[in-house]
């Protein structure tokens, strides 16, 4: 096995290749030099990337490479998935929330020392002009775009698709994470889903022969301001960070941006709307830990457990 950790999108990632050619460590070091590069296109707290030119050109077509446009369209059909509780349109009230530079920023400046005002959550994500003849986005005024988590999942399902011909490969961005296929000897992945109050503690085991897994929370990326505990995750109905009894959701889906849709539903829908969600999706199974401690585990989700986590 030949793995690598290294920091990229403002997050851990973790590529791993299952297979004993020494090969391998060269072409995991090509699969890092992948993630530099999307991250330069697609940052929004990087001023030359593509994404910062885009958002600073709205109102008028912006040309854009083939990277932000297949990242913007992933962005857009999720949209349509969740019936816009997930959108990218969300950064003004991003910003408004304190989370206007990079979570390290936040976290060494301790949140914003004065309170902003709201935002409107208006913007309407079909308000966005697409033209796929001249490979052109025309952002509303005032419409300013965050892809950082969408960008995630398809930059580990991107990169594990990449690297499957090499060797089996399982390929984490930040708690995307992407399986290629089943290990060398058949067996699946073993992913084990960490307790938000404990993150050291382990809640289940997974075993993944192929798909996703995507855990999104409150527990990591909060912060406070105006005395206020402040999160990531933006209720689009409100424009504020969501109003929720789910601390952590974990899903598991055909890909990783998929599950890592679906782990932002449910965390905006709170915990029994949530369930329901995915329980009604049956590509998907997940795990919410709700902030009082409790569980809710989908029925599929038995599946994909170590038998020692049933029942």
């Amino acid at each position: 096995m030949q793995q690598r950790f290294f920091r990229a999108m403002g997050c851990e990632m973790l590529i791993a290749l299952d297979g004993g050619d020494p090969a391998q460590a060269e072409q995991i070091e090509q699969a890092i030099g992948w993630f530099a590069g999307w991250e330069a296109c697609l940052s929004r707290f990087q001023g030359g990337s593509e994404l910062a030119r885009l958002n600073r050109g709205a109102g008028r077509p912006v040309p854009v490479g083939e990277v932000l446009w297949e990242v913007l369209q992933a962005a857009l059909q999720g949209c349509a998935a969740s019936g816009g509780l997930v959108t990218p349109t969300l950064l003004p009230a991003l910003e408004a929330a304190g989370y206007d530079r990079s979570f390290e920023q936040i976290g060494r400046a301790g949140g914003l020392a004065l309170e902003r005002a709201s935002v409107d959550a208006s913007h309407d994500w079909r308000a966005i002009a697409i033209d796929p003849a001249r490979r052109t986005v025309g952002l509303p005024a005032g419409m300013r775009l965050d892809l950082g988590g969408v960008a995630k999942g398809w930059a580990a399902d991107r990169a594990a698709r990449a690297l499957r011909r090499h060797a089996p490969a399982l390929v984490d961005a930040g708690g995307d994470i992407a399986v290629s296929g089943p290990m060398t000897d058949g067996s699946p992945w073993p992913i084990a889903v960490a307790d938000p109050r404990e993150p050291d503690a382990q809640l289940a085991l997974i075993l993944l022969y192929a798909g996703g897994v995507a855990t999104s929370g409150r527990d990591y990326r909060h912060w406070r301001q105006g005395g206020a505990e402040q999160h990531h995750i933006i209720d689009p109905r409100t424009g504020r960070p969501a109003a929720t009894d789910v601390l952590s959701a974990t899903v598991i889906g055909p890909s990783a941006r998929e599950a890592e849709l679906a782990a932002k539903v449910a965390l905006i829908l709170g915990g029994r709307a949530g369930m329901d969600w995915i329980e009604a999706r049956p590509w998907l199974a997940g795990l919410l830990v709700l902030e009082d401690g409790a569980q809710l585990r989908s029925a599929r989700l038995d599946d994909y457990l170590w038998q020692a986590e049933v029942g």
